[in-house]
């Protein structure tokens, strides 16, 4: 029905299970993925830019869409990290994906744990066009955003459920996956 740049919108016509059958918009996203880094002392790195559909500034991780080909998530993580924190991180593991609204979207994001971190030199730093241009920067206790999420100040999804699933994982331990790890509900595995 509609392809624009990054977004498309298909309708499709399902069978129901008493017979009939029933009409579905979807909204179709090439996916995207969320970078928690992780320092030492339990400080997330969050980026504030504007989001035009919202029409304001937001608090986030840093994040961006999968909308390239040859591009594995762990290497989209990676530009992200460098872009948007100006940092590059040793350690990568996956923390948890996420279906965003599978009742209209097809959305999946994948939610990175970067630890390891070390400052790019300003002389390398990436300038960004758009939103990007004028991104802020800032370290924060996981505990101070966790309550941000509870009070309603940090409200992107992926951010949401990024710093719950890094406190949660703090809670729990066990083992993280690897970047690498099989990702269900990405309908395209890049191949490198």
């Amino acid at each position: 029905m509609f392809r624009g740049r990054v977004t498309a919108l298909r309708s499709d016509v399902i069978e129901m299970p008493d017979g009939g059958s029933a009409q579905r918009d979807v909204v179709e996203l090439p996916g995207a993925v969320g970078i928690v880094a992780l320092d030492e002392d339990d400080r997330v790195l969050l980026v504030r830019q504007y989001r035009h559909p919202v029409g304001r500034r937001l608090w986030e991780v840093p994040a961006g869409l999968l909308d390239s080909t040859t591009e594995a998530p762990r290497e989209a993580g990676e530009r992200e990290l460098y872009e948007e924190g100006r940092l590059r991180a040793r350690s990568w593991h996956t923390l948890v994906d996420v279906l965003t609204s599978p009742g209209s979207t097809d959305e999946t994001i994948r939610i990175l744990l970067a630890r390891d971190l070390e400052a790019v030199p300003a002389d390398e730093w990436f300038s960004g066009p758009d939103e990007e241009a004028e991104l802020e920067r800032r370290w924060c206790g996981l505990d101070e955003v966790l309550r941000g999420c509870l009070d309603g100040t940090v409200e992107n999804g992926i951010t949401v459920a990024a710093v719950t699933a890094v406190a949660a994982w703090r809670r729990v331990g066990g083992a993280l996956r690897p970047a690498d790890a099989p990702w269900l509900a990405r309908k395209q595995e890049v191949r490198g």
